[in-house]
């Protein structure tokens, strides 16, 4: 983990009020793997005070990493702002991420803003030659909020999408597709997204007595461990920091409510 400042190289709309930031953080990107975070000051003055966590969403070579973020409140707002050249004061990569399995066939479930992880994941997945063997299942409210799906289908990866509109793939929720995938498949299986879709997962998961992934999302004050203010419960009823001790957790695990 180390604090430095990043350099924004671009920071450009990827689909209506989300935005893809790539910065030049060689520490970061030479140690990042799939499921970690950052943590990134906004602005320049205290407000907002406290810094702000992002899913690593992607490594490009050894001193580029990608930052996908949607505009939810001030913070993010302030980050649409950057432009290509300022210095952005960043911290990572904190917490502990997936743990991929390449002797078994791996799918991927994202809801949402769900595949910023989830798609660093296929980065790695498709760097060691099995992208093909791989599938990816991809949530959304409607067409407009998909994201990353050609690329994922450029890196080899069998794509299939639901919306809950029906305008784009098939309508509904993504775990609907799990059934048929896991039977099918009986894949070790990745997952993000809203907190009612991960329960989901992880209740099929269990049902087939499947691997299972989830990384948690939780509001982060400092992101290091310190503030306790982002513990969940697992089922030993040990309370864990999502921060520190995740944000990727074994499905059995977690106390799912």
């Amino acid at each position: 983990m180390e604090q430095g400042t990043a350099t924004v190289l671009e920071n450009r709309l990827a689909a209506p009020g989300v935005y893809r930031l790539r910065i030049e953080a060689p520490a970061l990107a030479g140690a990042a793997g799939p499921g970690q975070f950052l943590m990134l000051r906004i602005g320049q003055t205290l407000d907002p005070l406290l810094r702000r966590p992002f899913s690593i969403h992607a490594v490009h070579g050894s001193r580029t990493v990608d930052i996908l973020y949607r505009v939810v409140g001030k913070g993010t707002n302030i980050l649409t702002t950057l432009r290509s050249g300022e210095g952005l004061d960043i911290v990572g990569p904190l917490g502990c991420g997936f743990s991929w399995r390449e002797e078994s066939p791996s799918l991927l479930v994202a809801g949402g803003m769900g595949i910023a992880p989830l798609f660093f994941l296929a980065q790695i997945i498709a760097k060691n030659g099995v992208g093909d063997k791989t599938s990816a299942l991809i949530g959304a409210r409607n067409k407009t909020e998909l994201l990353c799906v050609e690329e994922l289908k450029a890196m080899g990866l069998q794509v299939q999408v639901t919306t809950e509109d029906g305008s784009a793939g098939k309508r509904g929720l993504v775990t609907g597709l799990l059934t048929n995938r896991v039977a099918a498949l009986r894949p070790v299986i990745y997952s993000c997204g809203p907190y009612p879709m991960l329960h989901a997962v992880a209740s099929l998961a269990m049902q087939y007595g499947l691997s299972c992934q989830v990384s948690l999302e939780s509001f982060m004050a400092c992101g290091l461990g310190a503030c306790l203010g982002c513990v969940a419960e697992m089922k030993n009823g040990d309370l864990v920091r999502v921060c520190k001790e995740g944000p990727v957790f074994d499905a059995y695990e977690v106390a799912w409510k």
